[in-house]
């Protein structure tokens, strides 16, 4: 047995946990050698390989689900996927994981550090401790949705503080949080009916089958807290838009009218500043240049009347 397993027992009961991280040869070698698992079930379980989706499985003498849970890396600030399986037979239940979870860590510890805890939650049988970590993981999602909201309610202050452009990519980063929150939610109710719904002498739901509905009103919870975001953000992000464009056309009116005032004075001076002395008019005039000053001041001020009073400017 490696560094990577622990085993976990309580002494009333005869429930036995065996917890395995980061699982790589050595470890699916030990599953393989000791317990038999199917080559599939093992296959998905290696630490480098992802499952695309979650799912449940009846085999001879044992379950095996796999589920997924969002973990926020605070590095990037992205939510991502990461992994959890089970293999859950009579009198033990083994999960295989990456130990990023909190909740599993915190359970992990738990049962490290005191035997009141390992009596507790495995003195049951392998359905209840398998609710406790599902409802646990469950829990965990609720912080990392309420860390969503605060982000919405930011940008929101932020849009209507003046700061759209500096929202376009905060927006694109919760978008992206909420939909991979979405994608690995997804399947979360399903898998759970179809666990309550399978019939298995070595998981036993009947008993408990209140507590795994309990489970399937969290995920449309959690589903329905996702869909109110997702309509949330992409709304902020349509006025986001609209006041960027509108700002973008402002600045491109302003632009234009300048343009205007300023190609017919530059062709004024440019006409000035032909070499035909002999026709120029204001040419031997000691006021010359200042009537032609004036005379370009005065179209200037035209044209800016005529713009404000189109409420161009």
């Amino acid at each position: 047995m490696t560094k990577n397993i622990t085993t976990f027992k309580s002494s009333p009961g005869g429930l036995t946990w065996i917890n395995i991280i980061n699982a790589r040869k050595k470890e699916i070698d030990y599953l393989q050698r000791k317990y038999k698992f199917h080559e599939l079930d093992l296959k998905d379980s290696f630490a480098s390989h992802y499952a695309q989706r979650p799912k449940f499985f009846q085999r001879h003498n044992y379950c095996f689900l796999i589920l997924q849970f969002p973990f926020y890396n605070p590095k990037n600030r992205i939510i991502e996927a990461t992994e959890i399986d089970f293999f859950i037979s009579r009198d033990q239940i083994i999960t295989v994981h990456n130990n990023n979870l909190p909740p599993l860590v915190e359970l992990y510890n738990l049962c490290s550090s005191d035997k009141f805890y390992r009596d507790q939650y495995l003195s049951d049988n392998n359905a209840a401790f398998l609710y406790e970590i599902l409802i646990r993981l469950q829990e965990y999602c609720y912080p990392l949705l309420d860390h969503i909201s605060i982000d919405i309610k930011n940008i929101e202050q932020n849009i209507f503080s003046g700061r759209e452009r500096r929202m376009v990519a905060e927006i694109m980063l919760v978008k992206r949080n909420i939909l991979n929150t979405r994608q690995i939610m997804e399947a979360h109710k399903n898998v759970i009916q179809k666990i309550i719904q399978e019939k298995t002498g070595y998981l036993p739901i009947e008993k408990i089958k209140i507590f795994y509905n309990d489970l399937v009103e969290h995920t449309k919870n959690i589903w329905g807290i996702l869909q109110s975001q997702k309509e949330l953000i992409e709304t902020l992000e349509n006025t986001n838009s609209t006041l960027v464009s509108f700002k973008l056309n402002d600045i491109m009116r302003t632009l234009t009218v300048f343009s205007v005032i300023v190609f017919p004075l530059t062709l004024f001076a440019a006409v000035f500043g032909m070499n035909t002395l002999n026709s120029m008019p204001f040419i031997d005039h000691p006021y010359g240049f200042w009537f032609i000053i004036g005379i370009m001041l005065a179209a200037t001020l035209v044209m800016f009347m005529f713009f404000k009073k189109k409420k161009w400017l």
